[in-house]
Order: C-alpha cells, then sequence, then structure tokens
C-alpha cells in the first residue's frame, strides 16, 4: 500500500486536498471518483517523506480509543461534527492521528461523509470502524455507534494486553538464555578445551558433550556469518513469507494444531467473531456485509476462510448458526446460542453473552498459560547451562582423577 496526495473537488466543488492510501495510483483515483471527488491532481508521497519520523508511526490504539470515546460524548451534547473533530485533533498527543483528523475535517467541510473520510485512512480506521459508522450515519445513532466502538476497542486491547502480559516474562528469560549460551559457548568453552589440552596432552579424552561444545564453539566462531545470518536473516524471511497468502494459510493452519496455542487462538476468534459481529448487527449493518467485515478481522486466514463459506451458504438462504454447526473450529454452544438468537430477533444481544463467556474463557486460559510457562522457561535455561556446566566440570575432574 502506498500513499498519495491529492487535490480535487469535493461535492459543492470546493478545493480539497488530503491523502488516501492505495495499491496503487490509479486505485486512488477510482476511490476518490467512488466518494464523489474529482481528482484533479494525484500524486504519490515520496517513501522518505510517509516512512521517517514520528509522525508516520503508526496509531496507538489507546489513542483511537480516547479520540473514539470524546468524539462519542461531544456529539451526543449536540457539538457539531467538524467543531468536535476540530478539538480533538488539536489536543490528542499523537502526531499521526493529528494529521489524518486535519484531512478529515477538510473532507467534512468539502461535503464528504465522515465514514468516507476516515476509509481513507485503513492505518488506523479498520474496515470494521468505517462500517460502523457508516451505520451510525444512516441512521442518526452516530453517537452510540462511537461509544461502542470504544467499549469493543477496549475488549480487544485487554485481550491483547493479558496475552502479552503472559509471553513476556518467558520471552525475556528465551533471550536471556540464548545470550548466556552463546557467550559461554563463544568465550568460556575454548578456554576450558585449551586448558585440558594443556594439562591431558594432545592425546586426551573429552567426554562427548565437551567435544561437541568445543565443535560447536569453534563453528560458531569461524562460521558466525552463518549464525548471524540465520539469527537476523531467518525471522526476516519468515514474516515475509507469513504475508503471503499461501504463508499464512499455512501458519495459521500449523497454528490450529498446536495443542495449547489452538485453544487460545481459537477463544480468541470466537470471542473477537462475537463481539464484532454483535456490533455490526446492532449498529444495522447488512448480514453479509457484517460477515465479511468480521471474518477478516479474526486474524487467522483459516478461520477466516470458513466463516466466508458459511456466509456464501447465507447469501443463498441457509441461516448462519446451522453452517457453523457444521464448523471444525466453532464449538457447537457457538452455532446453538446463535440459533436462539436467530429465532427470538435477539442476534446481537445473545452474541455479546457469548463474547462475553469466552472472554472470561481466554482470561483464564491466559492466567495459566502464564503460570505453566514461566518455570518451564527456568527449566529450559537451567538445562543449558547445565549442559555447559557438565562439558566442562566433567573433563577437569578427570584430569583431577588422572593427577591423583
Amino acid at each position: 500500500m502506498a500513499q498519495f496526495s491529492y487535490t480535487a473537488l469535493g461535492v459543492s466543488g470546493q478545493p480539497n486536498n488530503g491523502t488516501i492510501t492505495a495499491p496503487s495510483r490509479a486505485a486512488a483515483i477510482q476511490t476518490l471518483n467512488q466518494q464523489n471527488i474529482k481528482p484533479i491532481n494525484v500524486k504519490e508521497v515520496s517513501s522518505k517523506k510517509s516512512h521517517s519520523g514520528f509522525g508516520s508511526r503508526k496509531v496507538k490504539a489507546r489513542d483511537l480509543v480516547i479520540f473514539t470515546r470524546q468524539l462519542s460524548t461531544m456529539i451526543n451534547a449536540g457539538i457539531p461534527l467538524t467543531r468536535s473533530i476540530s478539538v480533538l485533533q488539536a489536543q490528542t498527543s499523537s502526531k499521526k492521528l493529528k494529521e489524518q483528523l486535519s484531512t478529515v475535517v477538510k473532507d467534512i467541510e468539502s461535503g464528504v461523509n465522515l465514514a468516507d473520510s476516515l476509509e481513507k485512512h485503513p492505518s488506523t480506521f479498520s474496515p470494521i470502524y468505517v462500517n460502523m459508522i457508516r451505520a451510525g450515519e444512516t441512521g442518526g445513532i452516530l453517537d452510540d455507534i462511537l461509544k461502542k466502538l470504544a467499549q469493543q476497542q477496549e475488549k480487544d486491547a485487554a485481550i491483547r494486553a493479558k496475552i502479552k502480559s503472559a509471553t513476556t516474562y518467558p520471552l525475556v528469560l528465551l533471550v536471556i538464555t540464548v545470550m548466556a549460551f552463546f557467550v559461554l559457548t563463544i568465550f568460556v568453552v575454548p578456554k576450558i578445551g585449551t586448558l585440558v589440552t594443556s594439562l591431558g596432552g594432545p592425546d586426551a579424552k573429552l567426554p562427548p558433550q565437551t567435544a561437541a561444545m568445543l565443535a560447536l564453539s569453534s563453528f560458531i566462531r569461524t562460521k558466525w556469518f552463518i549464525v548471524a545470518g540465520i539469527f537476523i536473516g531467518g525471522p526476516i524471511i519468515f514474516n515475509r513469507w507469513r504475508k503471503t497468502t499461501k504463508g499464512k494459510q499455512r501458519f495459521d493452519a500449523f497454528l490450529l494444531k498446536v495443542p495449547v496455542i489452538k485453544t487460545v487462538v481459537t477463544k480468541v476468534a470466537i470471542a473477537r467473531f462475537a463481539r464484532i459481529f454483535a456490533s455490526l448487527m446492532a449498529a444495522g449493518v447488512p448480514v453479509l456485509q457484517s460477515l465479511e467485515v468480521t471474518a477478516k478481522s479474526l486474524g487467522n486466514y483459516v478461520i477466516q476462510t470458513e466463516l466466508l463459506d458459511a456466509s456464501n451458504e447465507v447469501k443463498n438462504g441457509k441461516q448462519l448458526s446451522a453452517q457453523l454447526s457444521k464448523s471444525q473450529v466453532f464449538p457447537p454452544i457457538v452455532s446453538q446460542m446463535l440459533a436462539v438468537g436467530e429465532e427470538t430477533g435477539q442476534t446481537a444481544t445473545t452474541l455479546v453473552k457469548v463474547a462475553d463467556f469466552y472472554e472470561e474463557e481466554v482470561d483464564a486460559l491466559v492466567n495459566g498459560l502464564s503460570s505453566i510457562l514461566e518455570p518451564v522457561m527456568i527449566v529450559v535455561m537451567g538445562s543449558m547451562v547445565g549442559l555447559i556446566a557438565a562439558s566442562v566440570i566433567g573433563p577437569i575432574s578427570g584430569l583431577a582423577n588422572n593427577i591423583q
């Protein structure tokens, strides 16, 4: 995706300047035309300008939540939309959001509605956000929709924070373990090998683990560029592969096969599906559109594909609950609760209860995972250091016995 600056004529015929993110210049022009904006000049912003400095960083979730909640309050108080956004633009601490809101104000003043203006900034305002805003504008309940959006974002942020908190300490331990292993292997083991050889002679027989550690140390010191390439280039290549369609599909399918990770991924996806789909339905977004937007926000390609397939069946007149009952990912309780909602006309309310239930399940699972990972990583760390210690102490002990 590239960023383009444009000069155009708005609906009222007034000149309008702004930026838009699109795959190409032609796509940017097409998007502007779809929004009834007549482009006069569209050019790509230089990569140096668009990717350098603090202003190009992503808008933090907290900043977006604060903006959404405050905008809801101001609109509910009867303050005009442009004035509300201008006030929030002036007070936000996010430079990126400040730039985007400046463009949004200009768009609205030139006749563009809020949803279409926010859609030009997909890095900040997701399709879920834009569709709910559009539904709120159409139904005249923008303040209520913004309030629900803020609540939804807070729920997502809380889940991400819990998962991050549960994995941070084990990851720190892992990094420390790897660093300690390399330091000992590169600097300590060779000196021990030299000492053993000098005391025991060139024919001294070393224990297998010591010989293996010396060989590994020699390889790391002489072929350091290979090791560096694996540790630096490996993650880069892996991330690029994972962003491809085939890579994402295979990696997400792999996650759903790993015992513990599968449970976490599935429950997080179900909670997100129920919360987002309920919010879109309550906002008045059409069912098929709600399903498509929700599917693309679940974060797992396999689950997304399954939900999109269910959407195609719904398009043919079938019930969504009936399709989810055949799912290999969604448990029976989801389809049964959804069926009750469809029968009573309370789909959104029922799904909110499903979301609450699975968010509690995620909390309990993450807390349990954290308590398990920490001692496991300590054992791994101790085992690696113990292996090196054994390979060092073994030959020294053998030489001491020979001397005696």
